[in-house]
């Protein structure tokens, strides 16, 4: 079974994950500004706790959006820093998606709309269900950035859960009765990401360090001299 380490950083969270065979051990760290020093010493934490060198994974994993503009980037950046001083390729995945996972995992719902703020009066938005046959999620609708009122889920096979901090941040657009339950609790975590990444990486997703792109619903701009200095520290560190 493939190792997986898992960065994640597109929310006020910072969280990173190490998958080996079933077991997921994971780290998080509160405060958007900490992000870029953070991970790193999670990640050596992971790995000693793991018993482990970076090299002995088999990929690196990182929310890749939507999200924060800084944490998508924070997340990118040092996923490729790693990369760049193992060899090891990379996976961008989708915040919504893990947080689907994360749905599954702790109600058992099937059929997942993922909300998350957006800000500026918007939304990211993604629909999900659970193929039992294949064990995999399927997309039944890209992520796109809207005005809540416009989200607009395709019919379910079974009970519609929602999730994520958007439903709370726009409560007029996602009332209770809109879905058979709501848990806007849920965000993107590692944890969710590690199994998403082995998925990935088994179906050959994986890109190279130089590759790796963060998704951006909104305009792209360039990396800040913080995210750079990130960077640069996960290449050393690697």
């Amino acid at each position: 079974m493939s190792i997986i380490l898992a960065i994640e950083t597109s929310s006020e969270m910072a969280s990173c994950a190490l998958l080996r065979g079933d077991t997921v051990i994971a780290r998080e760290s509160s405060g958007v500004r900490t992000h870029s020093q953070s991970i790193l010493p999670m990640v050596q934490e992971l790995l000693a706790e793991a018993g482990l060198s970076l090299k002995q994974c088999d990929a690196i994993a990182f929310g890749a959006g939507p999200g924060s503009f800084t944490g998508v980037r924070t997340a990118c950046g040092i996923a490729q820093g790693l990369a760049y001083g193992t060899g090891l390729p990379v996976l961008p995945l989708i915040t919504l998606e893990a947080m689907a996972v994360a749905c599954r995992q702790l109600h058992g719902a099937t059929d997942v709309v993922a909300v998350l703020d957006a800000r500026m009066g918007e939304v990211y938005w993604a629909q999900y269900r659970f193929d039992s046959a294949a064990g995999l999620w399927r997309e039944l609708a890209a992520p796109v950035l809207c005005a809540p009122g416009a989200v607009a889920p395709l019919p379910a096979e079974g009970p519609l859960a929602a999730c994520g901090n958007g439903l709370a941040a726009y409560p007029d657009a996602f009332p209770a009765s809109a879905f058979g339950a709501s848990y806007p609790d849920i965000m993107p975590h590692a944890a969710q990401l590690a199994p998403l990444g082995r998925a990935a990486l088994a179906a050959g997703r994986a890109v190279g360090a130089a590759e790796a792109q963060p998704l951006y619903l909104r305009n792209k701009i360039a990396y800040t001299s913080a995210e750079r200095s990130a960077i640069n520290a996960a290449k050393a560190a690697a």
